[in-house]
């Protein structure tokens, strides 16, 4: 309810595949029951196969109970998706691509009479050009903070260096800024000066064993052989990694942030 003085986010990594769907399938709803969790974001950036995502499973996660889902350099591999860009504004594109890109960058949702902002961005360092996330993330920011306190960073980036600068850079502004895209969930999830909850990584919502999400025999002889041999999405059992970061509602300020990581039966 509006009164309440604080709600719980849960964030959730890049789903990779048949198995980080069927993660959220068997999953989402008990670690929502589990963490009394106001709102659901999670990046659907490998969905489709391993390059993003489409229509049926943007269907699929919203009917599950996702809010918002973000992306990253994979969004435009799948064309049937892309008139979907611009007419549902819960599905996000980086914010920081030119102004005539289709898409929304960001939205503002309301939970339980709260307003929640969901910004998406995309790092440069080991990926595509884009425009600056530093300067596109600021200038985004003050325009949300002029409609809620509240709001979600998704810093869809390969380097630790560039994630740690826009956790910094946005302290005290936001509620959270959580990295995705590299997989692998990272162990330094704090609170920034300000209230800003920060990790690096969420991780993966995908095969449990695997390299990345991907077949670990294919991946190993690409890495021996140089070849390019295409990556397949492994066939193990699915986990859901992500974290569940607590905010007092009248501030936007992060109290906690907490990591988990669960791994399902086939």
């Amino acid at each position: 309810m509006a009164d309440q003085k604080t709600m719980v986010a849960l964030l959730f990594g890049d789903v990779v595949g048949q198995p980080g769907s069927r993660a959220l399938f068997l999953g989402l709803h008990s670690l929502v029951k589990e963490w009394r969790a106001d709102v659901v974001v999670v990046n659907g950036e490998n969905a489709a196969n391993g390059f993003g995502l489409n229509r049926e499973q943007v269907q699929q996660f919203l009917s599950l109970g996702v809010d918002v889902i973000t992306s990253g350099n994979h969004i435009w591999q799948q064309e049937d998706l892309r008139g979907m860009l611009d007419s549902e504004k819960r599905l996000l594109r980086p914010a920081n691509y030119p102004p005539q890109v289709v898409g929304h960058g960001s939205v503002v949702i309301d939970k339980k009479g709260f307003k929640v902002a969901v910004l998406n961005l995309q790092g440069r360092q080991s990926m595509p050009n884009t425009d600056c996330p530093f300067r596109v993330g600021l200038e985004t920011v003050e325009r949300l903070r002029r409609q809620t306190p509240i709001i979600l960073v998704d810093f869809h980036a390969e380097a630790t260096e560039e994630k740690e600068a826009m956790g910094l850079s946005l302290a005290g502004k936001v509620s959270a800024v959580v990295g995705t895209h590299t997989h692998v969930q990272t162990a330094d999830e704090k609170i920034l000066g300000g209230g800003t909850a920060y990790i690096t990584d969420l991780g993966l919502c995908g095969p449990s064993r695997s390299i990345i999400g991907s077949d670990v025999a294919l991946s190993i002889t690409r890495q021996m052989t140089q070849m390019p041999i295409r990556s397949q999405v492994a066939d193990t059992p699915p986990v859901l990694q992500g974290v569940a970061v607590t905010i007092e509602t009248a501030t936007g300020k992060a109290l906690s942030i907490t990591r988990f990581s669960k791994e399902y039966a086939i």
